[in-house]
Order: structure tokens, then C-alpha cells, then sequence
């Protein structure tokens, strides 16, 4: 906000409370010939109901003093007038004071970064693989796992539909310490642009294709459907290989496993083939840093690496 309308709110502000301390004053202060229990206006109501002209109670005027001191205090306090940011405002990452709710968050995190930070930068020169036998780190890793990734992969971390299970052997990026490290540092956008949707290739194609995805992993198929579908799945191996035990520098999933991130029946494959799929993982790296990252990749790293 520029200097200009700054002064020109703080101005309008204090002036209207000037301005209701002096109504006050005028309101409650005696007139001359006016009596303590008041005058009679001379309007009256069938004779005998007659309208007097009563001062305020005291304390009734004495209310709205107090009122207006807390408000003065409060436009001391929190921000209100122009750019003046309060006097409880708090500090921001520049040594600025200012008083929001995003300036507030900050606030917590620098506190709670100069608490916390030296505790995790402890375990930051330790490998992942020693730092997953390691019982206090793993304290650690677990609590933030609790934090962060339970939403999406469960509080036993076996994920659920079109949310990897992170106990198993099956990675669609890999499962080596740096691999988990980049997923969680970067994020992923699973299948994303790879698994485009295949529905104008027909329905009867996308069903042959079913069938031979169904064979990949020895699950019940039709047979000669599948077979049909062995020429269609070339449009596949981009992603999922020749043989379809996928491709993890793409993300691209095994499909000889029988292990199904958007759910294994038949209908849910069909869907995938026909609609296309997508996930993302969001990137923890601003809100968790190296050094929390580490300890999380050594906790999920020992999920599968018992």
C-alpha cells in the first residue's frame, strides 16, 4: 500500500474516533438550566403520558469510553491502520514485522526450523540404508511419514486404490535410496502423460487389449482375444516395455506382476486402458528440506527393506 492512502486510512480512522470521544462529551455534559432528572419536552399522550428529556445513564456513556480505549488498544496491537503492522506483529524471515496469517505461519516455522532443523541435520552425512536400521531415526521418519504421506498412503503405508503400496517390492520409480529420495523431494505425476486413454481405438480393441494385459500376469483371459491383442500392445511397450515388466525411468508400471495401483478386476483394467490414468505425488522439498527428507527416505526405504 502506498504512503498516501497508509496516511490517508490511518487519518479517517482516528479522525472518526475523535470524533465519537467529542459526540460523547457532548451528549453527556449538563445544560445550562437543565435539571438532574431531566426536562419535559411538552409532548404528552392523552393528558397524562408525558415525554421527558432524560439525560444518559452515566455508566451507559462511560461504556462507550471504554469501548473506544479498546479499540484504540486493539489498532495498537494488530494492524489496522495504513501499513503500521501492529506492535504484536511478528517477525518474518527478512527481520520485518508484520501480522497475517500467512506472516504468522512463517513465524512458527523459522521458530520451529531453528529448533528442530539441528536434530535432523545430525543424521544428514549417515546413508540411507545405515540410517534405516537406526532406531531413533526411524522414530523420526515414522512421525513424519504420520505427518505427510499417511493421507494418501494409509497409516500402515500400503497405499490403497491409485495410491502405491510403500511396503512392497514394487516401485513404479524404483526402490533404491535415491529414487524413493527424488520422488519425495520432486514429486511424481504417475502415468502422466504415458498413460493416455485408448477409447478411440474401439471398444472390441480395447477389449482384445484386456485380455492380453490380463495374460501378462496369468490371470484368467480369453485366449484368442488376447491374442488379437498381442499386435495392439505395441502401442504400449513405449512405457511398459515389449513384455510389459514396464519401464521405471518413465514410471511406467510392470504389468507381469499382478500387483494393480488403480485396483486389479477386470473392469478397473479396462478402465485404465480405455480412460487413461492419472496421479500425482506432490513435491515435498520447500516444506520438509534435505535433511527431513533424508530421515523420511530411510524410514520408507526400511518399510521394504526389512
Amino acid at each position: 500500500m502506498s504512503s498516501f492512502w497508509s496516511n490517508w486510512i490511518t487519518v479517517i480512522t482516528v479522525g472518526n474516533i475523535l470524533a465519537c470521544v467529542w459526540l460523547i462529551w457532548w451528549t453527556m455534559r449538563k445544560r445550562d438550566g437543565e435539571s438532574a432528572e431531566g426536562d419535559v419536552t411538552g409532548h404528552s399522550w392523552d393528558g397524562d403520558l408525558q415525554e421527558y428529556n432524560n439525560p444518559l445513564p452515566r455508566w451507559w456513556l462511560w461504556m462507550f469510553y471504554i469501548t473506544i480505549i479498546f479499540g484504540l488498544g486493539y489498532l495498537y496491537l494488530y494492524p489496522g491502520l495504513g501499513n503500521y503492522q501492529g506492535a504484536l506483529g511478528v517477525e518474518t524471515a527478512d527481520g520485518t514485522k508484520a501480522w497475517s496469517a500467512q506472516s504468522q505461519y512463517e513465524h512458527e516455522m523459522m521458530m520451529a526450523k531453528q529448533k528442530y532443523d539441528p536434530i535432523y541435520a545430525q543424521f544428514r552425512d549417515v546413508s540411507v540404508e545405515e540410517l534405516a536400521k537406526n532406531t531413533e531415526a526411524n522414530d523420526m521418519g515414522k512421525r513424519l511419514y504420520l505427518t505427510y504421506c499417511i493421507q494418501c498412503h494409509g497409516s500402515d503405508a500400503r497405499g490403497s486404490k491409485g495410491y502405491p503400496n510403500l511396503t512392497d517390492t514394487d516401485w513404479l520409480y524404483g526402490g533404491t535410496p535415491d529414487a524413493i529420495k527424488t520422488s519425495i523431494a520432486n514429486g511424481r505425476r504417475i502415468n502422466e502423460p504415458a498413460m493416455p486413454a485408448h477409447a478411440a481405438l474401439g471398444d472390441e480393441v480395447v477389449d482384445q487389449l484386456t485380455e492380453y494385459v490380463l495374460s501378462l500376469s496369468g490371470r484368467k483371459h480369453d485366449a484368442a482375444m488376447a491374442e488379437k491383442g498381442k499386435p495392439q500392445f505395441m502401442a504400449c511397450v513405449g512405457c511398459h516395455g515389449l513384455n510389459g515388466e514396464g519401464m521405471q525411468v518413465l514410471g511406467g508400471p510392470n504389468l507381469t506382476d499382478n500387483v494393480w495401483l488403480f485396483g486389479k478386476a477386470k473392469s478397473d483394467i479396462r478402465k485404465s486402458i480405455a480412460e487413461g490414468r492419472k496421479a500425482v505425488m506432490p513435491s515435498w522439498k520447500k516444506m520438509l528440506g534435505d535433511d527431513k527428507i533424508h530421515v523420511l527416505t530411510a524410514y520408507v526405504y526400511s518399510l521394504s527393506n526389512k
